[in-house]
């Protein structure tokens, strides 16, 4: 089975290269021994991993 593909209109974010959602260890440990971890979300995509490509415009003459 193939993985999903982006869509043809979506591009990978630029800040985050597609790795929009990650766990930041605290530094605290958990009572059964594991650390405690939060999730952050990229700021540009919003934890999507892609944004939306530029709508093409026509020049004016």
């Amino acid at each position: 089975m193939m993985p999903p593909q982006p869509h043809r209109h979506a591009r990978i974010c630029p800040n985050c290269d597609g790795f929009a959602r990650v766990a930041i260890a605290t530094g605290n440990h958990l009572p059964d021994g594991s650390r405690h971890t939060i999730p952050v979300n990229c700021l540009t995509c919003h934890g999507l991993g892609v944004i939306a490509r530029p709508l093409a415009t026509a020049k004016s003459a």
